[in-house]
């Protein structure tokens, strides 16, 4: 049977919505939902995200994920008033970011797609997915040393594998906010879009992935991870195996055959 929690579950924080697609399979669509806090990212708001994700994860009628927010923000950062009084056996005890590793367990691409803010927290959830794609007048920050603390969701060290050590040093310390284009060229985002179009924008790639062979794109995802987190000699043994075993799937046959037929394939996700 089929996992639609997605469809069902309670939530209170974030509205989810399933996108149809003509040609391939659906686009998973979450929207973070705190408007009164500029969508800060609370226990419970990641717990229902997360979990979101790992339906959509399991779902086969899903190709891609999508994370997005409000026009005004992303996401502004961590629920400080969670923490504000915490003590750091409690923190230990809390174990919140058990929640945040889960992500890096999701098979499936997952985009953000940011407007507005993304500082702290909300910058370090864009950088736990897979390609960030953003509005023009985006502003990305981890502003955390102004709290007297640092980022603890991964922030020191995604920032610093994907701009540098000396451009994350002088975000991470100083604290300041930055544009869009200076991420973007910087190395963290993937595309830059006007105001008005970035969603519509984002949508449309994950529509794209969503109609390429799943099991491929997974195994894509896989190696490139793999890859980010291992020596350059242990990614391209991990690679080769996932190229192998893709030998033995029925979108292989039908790609390649399609190619030599000079047409387009039909992929049954198989």
């Amino acid at each position: 049977m089929e996992n639609k929690l997605h469809l069902t579950m309670p939530r209170k924080h974030i509205l989810v919505t399933e996108i149809e697609n003509p040609v391939g399979l659906k686009v998973g669509m979450i929207q973070l939902n705190r408007p009164d806090v500029l969508n800060a990212l609370n226990i419970e708001l990641m717990k229902e995200l997360v979990e979101t994700l790992e339906s959509f994860d399991m779902d086969s009628e899903i190709g891609c994920m999508v994370i997005t927010g409000s026009q005004k923000a992303f996401a502004a950062g961590a629920d400080i008033n969670e923490m504000a009084e915490a003590s750091t056996v409690e923190m230990i005890k809390r174990d919140q970011f058990a929640t945040w590793d889960r992500i890096m367990k999701i098979k499936k691409p997952v985009i953000a797609s940011v407007s507005g803010y993304a500082l702290g927290g909300g910058c370090e959830l864009a950088m736990s997915c897979d390609m960030i794609f953003a509005a023009e007048g985006a502003k990305f920050g981890q502003p955390e040393i102004n709290l007297g603390i640092i980022p603890g969701a991964g922030g020191t060290q995604r920032l610093t594998r994907a701009i540098g050590k000396v451009r994350a040093m002088e975000m991470i310390i100083t604290g300041k906010m930055y544009s869009a284009k200076e991420m973007f060229d910087a190395g963290l985002l993937t595309a830059v879009f006007a105001d008005d179009v970035y969603l519509d924008e984002t949508i449309k790639v994950a529509k794209e992935i969503s109609n390429k062979p799943a099991i491929a794109v997974q195994l894509a995802k896989e190696c490139i991870m793999k890859a980010y987190n291992t020596t350059i000699e242990d990614g391209i043994q991990f690679e080769r195996r996932n190229f192998y075993l893709l030998f033995s799937s029925e979108d292989k046959i039908e790609g390649m055959k399609a190619f030599i037929e000079k047409r387009k394939p039909v992929w049954k996700n198989k």
